[in-house]
């Protein structure tokens, strides 16, 4: 495979037809990048922020040897290139940058600190995201056999941020700090056989960055040298791909073929194009796209938009100030918090997408789909709600009990986990036969019974009670502990 020491200078850079197609599929990108960059409540206090970057991190390669995390993500897809076509190759990333802070001292220095108080906010040490881009516009036609590759240096950079209390007098500084990393875009096809013109492109990006663990070495350690939420953009000038999940039916034999590790492809863009291609490290569908009612990123892993919100404007005036103080993404999801009029915040309560037949597509206003003055298609709102959780006194998650083989099983009740195939899904079959413990008993409107339940040997069950995340089991799938 050849090397290319300084893609920009062999290869075109992108057409304004093409950068424009690109700018299209990253409002979607966006929020790969940013996917669980900062959780409610935004805070770098909170337990579950303590473990940064959960998607598409690619690590040094000293740091995969230990088996934690990857090195590399290889996608495989299938295209079917016009004569003279170019394809486009934009690899995004995260670049940690290490936050310190520091506090003046009275001699005219700093010294670092691990809390600076200001008025409106909190300012704590914190890793942010920098977003890194690599750009590539290369023939199809030189991309055949071996292929090409591109290796790419991110430069180390250093640089101070003067801290201002309300008076305008400095009393600290924020020092932050990237460290140099290296990596390698691989890039290749082969022609399928068969009537059609079609090519498998292999598309593979990997960190090459040479640091080494110390004697604290851990993924802590190893951050600052990966490449955080690494993913692809593709987009051909002149031919289409063909998509991955629901492909022609003469193509499914090749796609099952295809090898994707750490990362999923999808087709981006409007509905309906299949010039571009998005390979994502979380699993998405063609054509994923940002909900018209959301008003704005909310940086939260599968966030709903609407519990975020409500939820963000309870946190009490301190931990808005810590949150503010965390990162500047969280600060703008506070303001955008207790700043949201209510006609938007209705907005974010569900859309039934299949009644725009019969309401027709919402008028967008400042980016933001409005649905005010829609028809409801008849459907009319009580006055008052048909059920108040919070009035019925018929149920308590906390001392309600339900009979299994003949014994009482309630909140504190130890069993054992016997996930069924009926109504499962696979992630809860891997907890077969693993014993845990019930944290409520729950009943639904339907006159269903659930058991919220935290499994014995969780690192993460204190977390689980603390934010009421739990998994949920029906009775018949548990068996009660003997001797519990």
């Amino acid at each position: 495979m050849t090397a290319a020491a300084d893609p920009a200078a062999t290869y075109p850079a992108f057409s304004p037809a093409t950068e424009a197609r690109l700018a299209t599929a990253r409002q979607v990108a966006d929020a790969v990048l940013f996917e669980g960059y900062v959780l409610y409540p935004y805070r770098a206090s909170a337990a579950k922020n303590r473990l940064r970057w959960q998607f598409g991190v690619l690590v040094p390669p000293a740091w995969s040897a230990a088996g934690e995390e990857h090195e590399f993500q290889h996608t495989e897809c299938l295209m079917e290139p016009k004569q003279g076509a170019v394809l486009a190759v934009e690899v995004r990333f995260l670049h940690t940058q290490r936050r310190t802070v520091q506090q003046s001292t009275a001699d005219g220095g700093f010294e670092t600190v691990r809390e600076l108080h200001l008025d409106d906010r909190v300012l704590v040490p914190w890793d942010e995201g920098v977003e890194e881009r690599v750009e590539l516009a290369v023939p199809v036609a030189a991309l055949a056999g071996d292929g090409v590759s591109f290796p790419f240096t991110k430069p180390a950079r250093e640089d101070t941020e003067p801290v201002h209390d309300g008076f305008g007098r400095t009393v600290g500084r924020l020092l932050r700090r990237r460290e140099e990393i290296s990596g390698v875009v691989r890039l290749s096809t082969a022609e399928l056989e068969g009537p059609y013109r079609t090519v498998r492109l292999t598309a593979v990006v990997e960190n090459t960055s040479p640091w080494m663990p110390g004697p604290d070495g851990g993924r802590d350690a190893a951050l600052p040298y990966s490449l955080v939420a690494s993913h692809l953009l593709l987009c051909l000038d002149a031919g289409a791909f063909l998509s991955m999940t629901d492909p022609p039916e003469w193509a499914r034999g090749a796609v099952a073929a295809c090898r994707n590790l750490h990362t999923w492809p999808v087709l981006a863009g409007e509905a309906g194009r299949t010039d571009l291609l998005l390979s994502s490290p979380i699993i998405l569908e063609d054509h994923p796209a940002i909900a018209p009612e959301s008003p704005g990123a909310l940086y939260d892993s599968t966030e709903i938009d609407e519990i975020l919100a409500l939820r963000t404007a309870a946190l009490t005036d301190e931990e808005k100030r810590e949150a503010r103080g965390t990162d500047a993404r969280a600060a703008a999801v506070i303001e955008l918090a207790d700043t949201m009029p209510p006609e938007v915040l209705e907005r974010l309560h569900g859309a039934v997408r299949g009644l725009r037949e019969v309401t027709g597509e919402a008028p967008v206003l400042d980016g933001v789909a409005d649905f005010t003055g829609l028809p409801e298609a008849g459907v009319m709102r009580p006055d008052t709600p048909w059920w108040d959780p919070g009035g019925d006194t018929s149920v308590d998650p906390a001392r309600d009990h339900v009979l299994i083989g003949g014994r009482p099983v309630s909140a504190g009740s130890r069993v054992v986990l016997r996930p069924g195939l009926r109504h499962t899904d696979a992630q809860d079959l891997f907890l077969q036969g693993r014993s845990a413990q019930v944290e409520a008993v729950l009943h639904d409107v339907d006159g269903g019974v659930h058991l919220a339940v935290t499994v014995d040997g969780d690192p993460g069950a204190d977390i689980r009670r603390e934010q009421g995340r739990f998994l949920y089991f029906q009775p018949d799938e548990v068996e009660p502990l003997e001797g519990a």
